[in-house]
């Protein structure tokens, strides 16, 4: 199950429970790419064509559809691996050498037919999931170094024209923006070069023939890679897409010495035709089971708007019991509370507790928010250093810089150069000594700047974002029942390579309701709605300026993993009797929300309604928003999905209890009639 194998023809088949994944070897020995869709059991009625030049500017090199093209001969098109052998030779020319299987996972074993430089293909069917890991090894057996100059983990072949490409873009504070443009000739590129942080591009795709929520066909792809990654589709002049996924080749190379091996980052992928929605069930549940950690997520409160730089314990302390009596779970203490940091130009990695604001340590404020039964979290930024602290001051070569070059500094800030030794220990035995000392449950892992100055080597892209990954694997063993957040000034490292690693994602540092209801439809399309951490803020808010009432700013965060970011010593008696109706309602909703099934509803109003539902076996949530009211005020008939059709629903609208079929809510749907500016409600259904 999950593999199979035309051992006649050398034609080998990926399959999951409703898709296969085909390809062979061919008469000139490459690995040709044949099918990609809903499953076909007979592998035997697959036979590898034989291909033949349009002409000799189009040799057939150049117009097979190769599973993992490589640089050299008569290739022209975007190539996955390009090395430099120590003659100076910057060609491969690979020949098929056998397969081996590992359970559910297939290996393609590749070699050069001069060096003994060898390429191993990894494919692995996620069964029940109807997804496929794809990843790619290169290891240098010979007696010399080989530099790798490019290498992308995989490519896919799509055999249509015309498709709809769907990625997200945007910068800080407007993270995970969604677009779609129509293919056509010529290439689009998504990537990052920054090193830290993911703000503009997702690596991911998506890839639609004209597909909808429900119905039509999608391919698509996750990168595990945080940092320097780029994404290739192009569609050719043979008739076909193709997309490359992998590491970004700007200013990259890796020095592979003599009998050492390098894994490139996994590609999860698949197909449905079956729309969006099926597409993003298979990822949510599949990273809910295999990826992230069990249990609900706490309800957290942050400090951060309360007080900024300005922290100290007796405030925290008043903020931890207010947050205790609207309902918090967990108490985290955001920037300031170490080193000399009152702004952001000292105290970065001066890892100490500030004696001036907690005079006895921290000890103190861990044991009141103990003693009122909530866990403690606290914020770091462990890759950055100011210039000002002692760290700095004391070893200056600790950053990237050139000795001929002035250091550039960004948010007041430099970064530590992950890749050295001293650097890595330094990191882990600061924060190993942190959840040592105290009674830590929650660490905000922020990143505020990217990098510069990288230095002479130009594998440190890649290798900065290892040393994050090792670390907190580390940590985790030795403290395994810490929860990380992935931050990186707002929702730079969203992705699935820091994901499972890390707990919970910052989604942005833009936590305006309104705005947050389509980054995280964006979010949705990808990633597990367990993992996205939203918060509730004060108005105005800081980035828009608007003012949105209480109820919609709940809502719109109870949609992910529930924070509150207010200060809370300042809420009303009203606000503060909401809030413990809004976090009692969302704890008694969470496991819907957290480990459910996310569907984007459609909008039937000429009202600008956003519609969301959650189904978790009975129960489901309906969360519907009107920004704004117009047109009369129309109301939006709701059609609910994956529902039971023969079983029947309990729910109320406007006080009234009603009960119908899961057909007729499915079907016929609801009228939801949202009034004003900022309206909200959620509905919940239980099934009888």
């Amino acid at each position: 199950m999950g593999i199979k194998i035309n051992e006649n023809q050398n034609i080998f088949s990926i399959e999951t429970k409703n898709t296969s994944y085909i390809f062979g070897v061919d008469n000139l020995g490459l690995i040709r790419h044949l099918y990609w869709g809903n499953r076909i059991d007979n592998i035997n009625d697959f036979q590898m064509p034989v291909l033949n030049e349009v002409s000799t500017n189009d040799p057939v090199h150049e117009i097979t559809p190769e599973e993992f093209p490589v640089h050299g001969g008569l290739r022209y098109k975007e190539t996955c691996l390009k090395v430099n052998f120590s003659d100076k030779t910057r060609e491969i020319v690979l020949r098929y050498e056998g397969y081996e299987i590992n359970g559910q996972e297939l290996i393609i074993k590749l070699k050069d037919n001069h060096y003994d430089f060898d390429v191993n293909l990894h494919y692995r069917s996620h069964y029940d999931y109807d997804l496929m890991e794809r990843w790619v090894e290169v290891v240098n057996n010979t007696k010399d170094q080989v530099l790798v100059e490019k290498i992308h983990s995989a490519q896919f072949h799509i055999p249509y024209e015309g498709l709809n490409f769907s990625n997200t873009c945007g910068h800080w504070g407007a993270e995970q923006q969604r677009f779609t443009q129509k293919m056509s000739f010529g290439k689009v590129v998504i990537e990052n070069r920054r090193g830290i942080s993911t703000h503009n591009h997702n690596p991911h795709f998506i890839l639609d023939k004209d597909a909808t929520e429900s119905t039509g066909e999608v391919y698509f792809g996750a990168l595990k890679l945080s940092g320097n990654f780029k994404g290739v589709v192009e569609q050719t002049q043979y008739g076909e897409t193709l997309v490359q996924m992998g590491i970004n080749e700007f200013d990259f190379e890796l020095s592979l010495e003599a009998g050492k091996s390098f894994i490139a980052p996994a590609i999860i992928c698949g197909y449905t035709s079956r729309g969006f929605e099926r597409m993003s069930h298979n990822l949510h549940k599949f990273a809910n089971d295999n990826i992230l950690r069990s249990g609900l997520r706490p309800v957290l409160y942050n400090s951060w708007e309360a007080t900024e730089f300005k922290v100290t314990c007796n405030e925290q302390i008043k903020l931890a019991k207010k947050a205790k009596e609207i309902g918090a779970e967990l108490f985290v203490v955001d920037d300031g509370w170490f080193g000399e940091r009152d702004c952001i130009y000292n105290g970065l990695g001066d890892w100490y507790v500030n004696e001036e604001k907690f005079p006895n340590g921290l000890k103190p404020l861990i044991d009141e928010v103990k003693g009122l039964d909530m866990k403690f979290g606290i914020w770091v930024e462990p890759e950055m250093v100011n210039p000002l602290a002692s760290l700095y001051k004391e070893h200056p070569d600790l950053i990237y810089h050139y000795e001929t070059r002035v250091s550039d500094t960004s948010r007041g800030q430099y970064v530590l150069n992950m890749t050295k030794k001293e650097v890595k220990e330094f990191v882990y035995q600061m924060l190993d000594n942190l959840l040592s000392s105290y009674e830590i449950d929650y660490i905000k892992w922020d990143a505020n700047r990217p990098i510069s100055q990288a230095g002479v080597e130009k594998d440190i892209w890649y290798k900065h974002i290892e040393a994050i990954y090792d670390i907190v694997k580390e940590l985790k063993k030795k403290h395994p029942d810490v929860l990380f957040e992935a931050c990186a000034s707002g929702g730079g490292r969203t992705d699935y390579g820091i994901l499972g690693i890390f707990d919970d994602f910052w989604t942005s540092d833009n936590t305006d309701a309104y705005d947050r209801l389509k980054i995280q439809n964006s979010y949705s399309y990808i990633y597990p709605i367990k993992a996205m951490r939203a918060w509730v803020t004060d108005c105005p808010n800081f980035l828009s300026q608007r003012v949105i009432p209480m109820k919609f700013r709940y809502h719109s965060a109870m949609m992910g993993t529930l924070g509150i970011g207010c200060n809370i010593l300042k809420l009303s008696e009203d606000e503060i009797e909401l809030s413990k109706e809004m976090i009692n309602e969302y704890k008694n909703i969470r496991h819907i929300v957290q480990e459910g099934s996310f569907y984007r509803l459609e909008n039937t109003s000429e009202n600008d309604y956003a519609l969301f539902q959650y189904v978790k076996e009975g129960e489901v949530l309906l969360f519907a928003f009107l920004p704004q009211s117009k047109l009369g005020h129309r109301a939006a008939r709701v059609k609910l999905r994956g529902l039971d059709g023969d079983k029947i629903y309990k729910f109320q609208i406007n006080e009234e209890e009603i009960e119908k079929s899961g057909s007729y809510l499915m079907n016929q749907g609801i009228d939801i009639k949202l009034i004003g500016d900022y309206d909200s409600k959620i509905i919940k259904f239980i099934c009888k």
